[in-house]
């Protein structure tokens, strides 16, 4: 007799979609503020209904399931309107990064093969510049605009005029594993690459949200980051499983930080990077003060024990949570309850959804302690990214073995914490953003004194990248670096602008060509290296222009 098989822990799980949810907040809890974007409010009915009226607009410019509609927008409730209203017909839903333009902008553009692209007034002349670039491009669609619209080979309308007027019900189109959404990778070896995000994996993310923040439905969960980053669109999810209040804020300012939680009644935030750091060492304000206690718990990464300190001391804030990891293919991998108790510097255990596990180069496990690449596969369909959108390769590429691998390194202890060791993919990360070397050496490459670009760290890294470029200048070329600093600053994202600057006759290469990044990352600064900072030059996220509510 066969003995009979183990018991797999794979299993059917929690079966949902984005428009389910939103579909029992409005019968739950209807009525309920949902949104409150600086000030602007939203109840769940409300929400369903702009959303409805803009889906129908969009049927009526031919938009149909499964085809993709980009979004280059701040953080509005009429940005909320634009993803709802896309996933009512089961289309994809597509935010790009604010900050980016040139070929940045353009690669993510064409390669979603979307038609209609909608866009904040500030960004729209971005697009019209990548007009002749953008051959599936058919319709603009620009909010606040004033004046007459620019003239373009693109068919430019105001987003004001598709509002629309049907309320229809529109019958839910998708199944939990359909697209719902578009994210955009930092492409660490080459071009970004979109996840692909299903319904259902959404939903879980709402879900996990709930179980890291753990919030009453009377509470508030404040959120100043961008849209087009899943820490914010989780922020959404999670209100809509829990039925709280989500105050989305359009941006985040130190000076205002506390008028804003104030303003909000948030008892619960989501920051990153470098927010903690920066409120936890703020002169003291009399909004803070009168703060002191009002967040039950903030959480983000990452956040040293010092800083953790500061805000539960400073501030009295209860629970200072930063005990998770994650990618846009697997978020949150691993995490931690805050009925738990971490140990101080590790990123979570291995999350209800996830197996996780260390293997070494040859992908057997590792003894526990020993570093190795982080692995994990998921144990229920659908919660986790779907591959990488028409790049088939990529995808096979990071699947090995039955598990994806992640590219970074880590180690898990006895106890299955995981600890977060170093990366292993050549990118990089400044001010809180992922970066493609590639994307960026490709926009050095545009300019006329380059022949070779290579885009590396440089220094001791803690989690923020130094970035410096070293180049190859064209033959009979004088450069100056100070002045391809400064174009780099007109053609980059503010976070993507290299510190420091270095020309050589030639690049260090293997016998197949590929440049030996790891020996410029060891050379480092070298007495031949110019340094931004030092030159008095400094590179601020720019100031975003006021959008009408």
């Amino acid at each position: 007799m066969m003995n009979s098989p183990q018991a797999s822990q794979y299993s059917a799980g929690t079966r949902d979609t984005v428009l389910h949810m939103l579909e029992r907040a409005v019968a739950t809890a209807g009525d309920k503020v949902f949104l409150d974007v600086g000030g602007d409010t939203l109840t769940f009915r409300e929400a369903d209904r702009r959303a409805t009226r803009f889906a129908h607009e969009l049927a009526r410019h031919g938009v149909r399931q499964g085809d993709t509609v980009v979004s280059i927008c701040e953080t509005h409730t009429d940005l909320i309107t634009i993803w709802f209203g896309v996933q009512k017909l089961g289309a994809i839903w597509v935010p790009i990064n604010l900050a980016y333009r040139h070929e940045f902008l353009r690669h993510q553009i064409c390669d979603t093969g979307a038609r209609i692209v909608i866009t904040d007034a500030p960004y729209l002349e971005r697009v019209v510049e990548l007009a002749d670039e953008l051959p599936n491009v058919e319709l603009v669609m620009a909010r606040g605009t004033e004046g007459d619209l620019p003239s373009s080979r693109l068919t430019i309308e105001r987003f004001e005029d598709h509002a629309g007027t049907d309320e229809t019900p529109i019958p839910i189109p998708v199944l939990p594993q359909d697209l719902a959404c578009l994210l955009y990778t930092s492409g660490t070896t080459g071009p970004s690459k979109g996840c692909m995000i299903s319904h259902n994996y959404m939903a879980m993310q709402g879900r996990q949200q709930i179980r890291a923040l753990d919030p009453l439905p009377e509470d508030v969960v404040f959120c100043p980051l961008p849209m087009f980053h899943s820490a914010a669109i989780n922020a959404v999810l999670g209100a809509m499983t829990n039925y709280h209040r989500v105050a989305l804020w359009p941006r985040f300012s130190l000076s205002h930080f506390w008028g804003d939680i104030e303003r909000s009644g948030a008892t619960h935030a989501v920051l990153m990077a470098s927010i903690f750091a920066l409120v936890a060492k703020a002169p003291d304000s009399e909004a803070m003060e009168r703060c002191k206690g009002q967040l039950k718990m903030i959480v983000g990464v990452p956040i040293t024990p010092e800083v953790r300190q500061i805000w539960k001391d400073r501030f009295g804030v209860k629970l200072v949570s930063s005990w998770a990891y994650g990618q846009t293919e697997n978020s949150r991998l691993t995490m931690a309850l805050p009925t738990d108790n971490p140990p101080e510097l590790c990123a979570g255990r291995a999350a209800d959804e996830f197996e996780v596990c260390i293997f070494d180069e040859n992908d057997c496990p590792v003894p526990p302690g020993t570093v190795g690449q982080i692995v994990c596969r998921p144990k229920f369909p659908n919660v986790m990214f779907e591959g990488y959108w028409n790049r088939p390769d990529a995808t096979a590429a990071v699947w090995r073995n039955l598990w994806m691998h992640t590219g970074d390194l880590g180690r898990m202890d006895e106890n299955g914490w995981i600890y977060f060791a170093d990366r292993a993919k050549d990118y990089l990360r400044s001010r809180g953003e992922n970066i493609s070397s590639f994307e960026v050496e490709a926009t050095f490459l545009r300019h006329p004194w380059v022949a070779e670009a290579a885009v590396h760290a440089v220094g001791e890294q803690s989690g923020e990248d130094e970035i410096k470029v070293t180049i190859v200048a064209r033959e009979g070329i004088e450069c100056c670096p100070r002045e391809l600093c400064l174009w780099s600053i007109e053609n980059l994202p503010y976070f993507a602008v290299p510190r420091f600057i270095e020309f050589r006759s030639q690049l260090p290469k293997n016998p197949l060509g590929r440049v030996l990044k790891y020996r410029l990352r060891d050379e480092g600064v070298t007495e031949h290296t110019w340094d931004r900072e030092a030159e008095g030059l400094s590179v601020r996220r720019p100031e975003r222009a006021k959008q009408p509510a």
